[in-house]
């Protein structure tokens, strides 16, 4: 591979990291804002939301479940003066698939999510959101 073909490449993974932070960032104040319309900005229409919270039964979600629930938060975590608490703690990103861990606290719990992401056009959307409960926030 040329020196320049690698400089390409580069750049192109740059940009993607960039745009998948922004993605998690709607994702984030999506939630930290009780915003549905930025939990659908941020999630692919097919996505499903699914984890463990506070017992041993799966919880799984649409996108669209998942954008009422977030809604219903209400106050907001903003309006009530939370801290907003977020780390990307990896991404990875392989051709038009990526993979974000991020820990980020919601609900007054820590969570450890693990976020997958489809690029369709020139648009990364999360397709999949799995996440944990590490503890209290």
């Amino acid at each position: 591979m040329s020196e320049s073909s690698a400089q390409i490449n580069d750049n192109d993974h740059a940009e993607a990291r960039a745009a998948l932070e922004a993605v998690v960032q709607v994702y984030f104040d999506s939630m930290y804002e009780s915003s549905a319309d930025k939990v659908i900005e941020a999630f692919h229409p097919s996505a499903k939301i699914t984890g463990y919270m506070n017992s041993d039964e799966l919880g799984e979600m649409t996108r669209e479940q998942f954008a009422k629930f977030v809604a219903r938060q209400s106050p907001s975590p903003r309006e009530k003066g939370e801290a907003a608490i977020l780390e990307i703690v990896s991404l990875d990103v392989a051709g038009a698939t990526a993979v974000a861990r991020v820990r980020d606290a919601y609900l007054g719990m820590m969570f450890l999510d693990t976020l997958s992401f489809v690029l369709e056009g020139d648009r990364w959307q999360i397709y999949n959101k799995l996440y944990h409960v590490e503890g209290s926030a």
